[in-house]
């Protein structure tokens, strides 16, 4: 009987994953999104709901991140970026911060693993945010990882830690300015200036100690800008994440809660990606 029950089992998932690539097949008739990001919202609110122990819900809700994870490698987008933890979610009660650190260490540990997704789809994984603020156990777990995928190529899962996008975009300013005074330093010290012997005139000086959008951009955290951000639980806030990237997101909001995110939810993300595509085109970024 259990025999029986396993192969059906077997046979029920390889028919969904027959499925999936079927109807992957259909919308890649049309454009596909490079860089999906995604926040994770209604964990909390998943535990309560279904009368579960405190901390629960984020077990469950990493379950269907992995879930989420696998249906995005198989629609071979190139970029994958999660909202794991808001440098602002350390206000929280600490007794819930560490049961998220512990769970995030437990997790990172298993991306490494040999049958682990990251493995399967040969993906490099990322860990961005003030990793400072993390525990000393999970950022060298993140850092293990890190090193451990660095030879990935095949896509990319960037996980925004102890993040928020206004610490994001007041880094990478910090980063271009003081790479922008290094190199008029060098030059000044190697007496190579483009300036000459007589020395700049203020229109050259401001010129020259110009920082452009490319190089800020060269600093950000996440890369490159998203195409699609999904947020579950129906909200529609950013909740600052990705401000700078998501200027031509489309913005998708199932109503269910993170743990319940299905299959069915991305595909339809896709297909309001496609819909909107050539109307996304026309506002990207000059």
């Amino acid at each position: 009987m259990e025999r029986h029950s396993s192969c059906q089992t077997t046979f029920f998932a390889y028919f969904l994953a027959f499925l999936r690539k079927c109807i992957f097949m259909v919308l890649s008739s049309g454009p596909l999104p490079r860089h999906i990001a995604f926040i994770m919202d209604g964990n909390r609110r998943f535990c309560k709901k279904n009368n579960l122990m405190e901390g629960a819900g984020h077990r469950v809700g990493f379950s269907a991140l992995m879930s989420m994870l696998k249906y995005c490698y198989e629609f071979r987008v190139k970029y994958v970026t999660i909202y794991a933890f808001s440098i602002d979610n350390f206000r929280r009660r600490p007794e819930e911060v560490q049961s998220v650190m512990d769970l995030m260490q437990e997790k990172i540990e298993g991306l490494t693993k040999e049958e682990s997704i990251v493995n399967q789809y040969g993906v490099k994984v990322r860990f961005v945010g003030n990793l400072q603020m993390l525990n000393k156990p999970v950022r060298l777990a993140a850092e293990r990882a890190m090193l451990a995928t660095a030879n990935n190529s095949k896509a990319v899962l960037t996980i925004c830690v102890a993040y928020t996008s206004t610490d994001e975009i007041l880094h990478a300013v910090r980063e271009s300015c003081e790479e922008k005074r290094d190199e008029l330093d060098a030059l000044e010290a190697t007496g190579s200036g483009p300036y000459g012997l007589l020395g700049p005139n203020n229109n050259e000086k401001e010129q020259e100690e110009q920082i452009d959008l490319r190089e800020i951009e060269k600093h950000m955290y996440v890369t490159p800008d998203s195409d699609i951000i999904v947020r579950t639980s129906g909200e529609t806030r950013l909740s600052n994440f990705l401000l700078w990237q998501s200027s031509v997101s489309l913005l998708y909001s199932p109503l269910v809660l993170w743990p319940e995110i299905q299959f069915w939810h991305l595909v339809w993300a896709v297909i309001e990606f496609q819909r909107n595509y050539l109307y996304l085109k026309g506002k990207v970024k000059q």
